[in-house]
Parts: structure tokens; sequence; C-alpha cells
């Protein structure tokens, strides 16, 4: 399949909608990845995101090291895989020194720019560069957003999509293309996909 390179403009769009994510990284010759339920956008250009890394996890260290990450965005047919990944660490003995990409059969190809991981068969990718403010006390500041709130703020540098569920800068969810929506994280488990699209009127077309 040939994927649709997004216009960094509209890369922010990727997640606008608020589905889970799948966060990868890589360090010291193995790779990570875990599911998030908390990303936004928080500028459009340059397209930046927030995320939520919990500090305790082998995810944050290794962002941490690298300041490298990848934001995949999995579909319907990808529920249990975010769930296994949501629900296991790499630090688990059960993994006997594989990573996850390897104990769960999770394929995946590398970033252009930053090498890092992206998982084949989801619907959109991103790869991305953490910010760090420039000044005295950016490391401070830096810290700070990490500790307290657990939140790491990132500019995507490259981004991609499926062009069968979103083109010309938008998603499009129909019926004919369910496999494909996008992943609402409700607890437990459970997710929830969107169900129907509405295409609001214009002033004039309402008046």
């Amino acid at each position: 399949m040939s994927l649709l390179s997004v216009a960094l403009p509209h890369a922010s769009r990727l997640i606008n909608h608020g589905p889970t994510v799948l966060i990868t990284s890589r360090h010291g010759g193995r790779r990570n990845v875990m599911a998030a339920a908390w990303s936004m956008p928080v500028e459009f250009t340059p397209p930046r995101l927030a995320l939520v890394v919990d500090k305790k996890t082998v995810s944050a260290r290794f962002i941490a090291a690298t300041d490298v990450l990848g934001v995949c965005i999995p579909c319907a047919t990808q529920a249990d895989l975010c769930f296994a990944v949501g629900s296991v660490s790499l630090d688990d003995p059960s993994l006997q020194g594989r990573d996850k990409f390897e104990a769960l059969g999770i394929a995946s190809h590398d970033s252009d720019a930053l090498r890092v991981p992206l998982i084949e068969g989801c619907v959109a990718w991103m790869e991305a560069r953490v910010i760090h403010t420039p000044g005295p006390a950016a490391d401070d500041l830096d810290a700070h957003a990490r500790q307290a709130y657990d939140t790491v703020f990132v500019e995507v540098i490259g981004a991609w999509a499926d062009p069968r569920v979103f083109d010309q800068g938008r998603w499009n969810f129909n019926d004919d293309n369910a496999d494909l929506h996008t992943l609402h994280h409700l607890g437990g488990g459970v997710f929830a996909v969107p169900s129907r699209t509405l295409k609001a009127k214009s002033p004039q077309q309402a008046g």
C-alpha cells in the first residue's frame, strides 16, 4: 500500500479527535511501544503535541535518553494489540529479554529521519522530537513538565497516513472503511470507534 505523506500543517489533525495512540521508542538496541489515551495537539505550525507518558515507564526512560519518538494511530482491527502493549512492561520477566515487537509479533519499519519504529497496519504515523525550551531555565522547565505532569511536548517532523481513511488533510470515516476507523479507549480494554460523521451547514446554508 502506498502511504500518503501528510503536510505538516495538517499533522495535528491526525490526533485532534482524541484517538488512542501507540508511542514508540528505541534505546540501547531495544525497541518499545506503549499505548496512550491522553494526547493532544498544542500548536499547528509547527505541529506540536502533548503526550502523557508515565515517568515510571520504560518508554519515559527511552524518550528521555534519545529525545525522539514515534506516534502511531491504530485502527479498529488493532484493539487487541493496543490492549496487549498497554498491559505489559518491557521490564516484565515474561518477555525473556525480548522487546514487545518480538514478543507480540509486531511488524514495523523505521521512520525516514529519526529511525523510530512505526507500526505497520496503523492508519497514521508521525515521527517527532522532544521540545526543549530555549534559555537558561530550559532543563528545569522540561523536567518540571515531566515530573509534575508526566507530559512530554514534541514537535512533529514527518507524518503519513493511509489514504483510504485520511485524505486532503482530513479523516474520512464511513461504512466502507469501518475496519480502518480509529480507536478511543473507554477503560478496561474497552474501545469505541467513530460510528458516523456529520457535516455541519455553513451559517448561510443554515439561514
